[in-house]
């Protein structure tokens, strides 16, 4: 880590991992005073920057006026994030520049503000400026230690308290015992913060790889009581690993199912509701928390009756990946191998016959019959009794129509 070495070669060092010669504005257009913080500071201390990271800038002047103008200048677009305090976006060819209005009455004073060590390090533009570390991030960077800068600063936005597992497990590293013991303290005070930025730094952990200790720690610590979330979920969650998405034979679909799993296995609908989440989460989620349960109950080893199955996917068709993270590895990579097959008559369920066919066929009124006929075709074709793709499958299908209907009337 660039940590380890003398004050100015550490800055000239970073300065060439941030290659800020590929940045979007260059340093110089910068008004004197002006310091590169947090996220990119850090990551490159770390050796884990992005080709295009997230530029974060403290301003000893106006940040929104500093904004519009380089937007002007260098053709990008600006966004006004908080304007009491002074916070603009610069958008360009791919990057984002953040720019804040300095804290205080320098930049010691706006760093020994912030969160955690490892974010209040600067970096400031003007050319053979060394770092600025007041709080010791980088002797903590070097402990892989993540450590808050003070109990209060973390009291003064409680989404803090629900960043430090955020930031444990996305940086790989180890929260002290003091800051954890403040987190465990004060968590119920994270029910101060808006329900869309707890959601925000929820979704950020549970697609972290290592996502599912974090989450674990909001279960164990009760993070999320105030909003309903299961207190009984870390075991399962520790389970939703990359491992176990491996060995359920994921592939890329982890990328989105891991996610998914992980919230849902905390976060029931009504919770997710409550942070104002999208109604189709909550949905997906209440759908995934409903056949999770319902298979927990079968009986081992025993099959769910055919009905039941179908239901199970026609409820789950796109979102089944994420379910098989609750199995057993071999038992969920069978059945992906199945849900890949997009002519697998159970896994990706349809009717051989539609509505106006059946209409046309059979002389039916539009109606909840027609509606029920069509399921029953579709459980027929889905089990087998009816070819899935045979040239003979329509003229199948319509013996089961008339053979059902007969049934039906008697």
């Amino acid at each position: 880590m660039a940590g380890n070495l003398p004050a100015d070669e550490r800055a000239v060092r970073l300065w060439e991992r941030l290659a800020p010669q590929h940045w979007p504005v260059p340093p110089d257009h910068f008004p004197a005073g002006c310091a590169l913080v947090g996220g990119a500071v850090r990551d490159a201390l770390l050796g884990r920057l992005a080709p295009c990271p997230d530029l974060d800038l403290v301003v000893p002047g106006a940040a929104i006026s500093l904004g519009r103008q380089l937007a002007r200048r260098c053709g990008g677009t600006c966004v006004v994030l908080d304007s009491e305090r002074d916070i603009a976006r610069l958008v360009l060819r791919g990057w984002t520049l953040d720019l804040a209005r300095q804290e205080g009455n320098s930049l010691e004073q706006d760093l020994r503000r912030r969160d955690y060590t490892a974010n209040a390090i600067a970096l400031p533009l003007a050319p053979g400026s060394p770092l600025l570390d007041p709080t010791g991030g980088l002797g903590d960077l070097r402990a892989a230690r993540l450590a808050a800068v003070s109990e209060a600063n973390l009291l003064a936005d409680p989404l803090r308290l629900l960043r430090g597992l955020r930031l444990e497990v996305e940086l790989e590293l180890v929260l002290e015992a003091r800051s954890r013991n403040w987190i465990r303290r004060h968590g119920a005070r994270l029910a101060e913060v808006a329900g869309e930025r707890v959601l925000t730094e929820l979704e950020k952990l549970a697609t972290a790889p290592g996502g599912e200790r974090g989450l674990a720690g909001c279960a164990e610590l009760s993070l999320l009581a105030p909003w309903g979330a299961d207190a009984t979920a870390e075991p399962v969650l520790l389970s939703l690993s990359l491992e176990q998405a491996e060995a359920c034979g994921l592939g890329s679909a982890a990328a989105w199912a891991l996610p998914l799993a992980r919230l849902a296995a905390l976060l029931p609908p009504e919770a997710l509701g409550q942070l104002r989440a999208s109604r189709q989460l909550q949905q997906r989620s209440g759908r995934l928390r409903r056949w999770w349960r319902r298979l927990t109950q079968a009986a081992a080893g025993a099959a769910l009756p055919e009905a039941e199955q179908l239901q199970l996917h026609l409820d789950l068709e796109a979102d089944l990946p994420a379910l098989l993270l609750f199995l057993p590895a071999p038992q969920a990579k069978q059945q992906m191998e199945r849900w890949h097959l997009a002519e697998d008559p159970l896994f990706h369920p349809s009717s051989p016959l539609n509505g106006v066919q059946l209409q046309q066929a059979l002389g039916l009124a539009p109606g909840p019959e027609l509606g029920v006929l069509m399921r029953h075709l579709t459980l027929e074709r889905a089990f087998g009794r009816i070819p899935p793709q045979d040239p003979a499958a329509s003229r199948a299908a319509l013996i089961a129509a008339r053979a059902w209907l007969d049934r039906r009337h008697g």
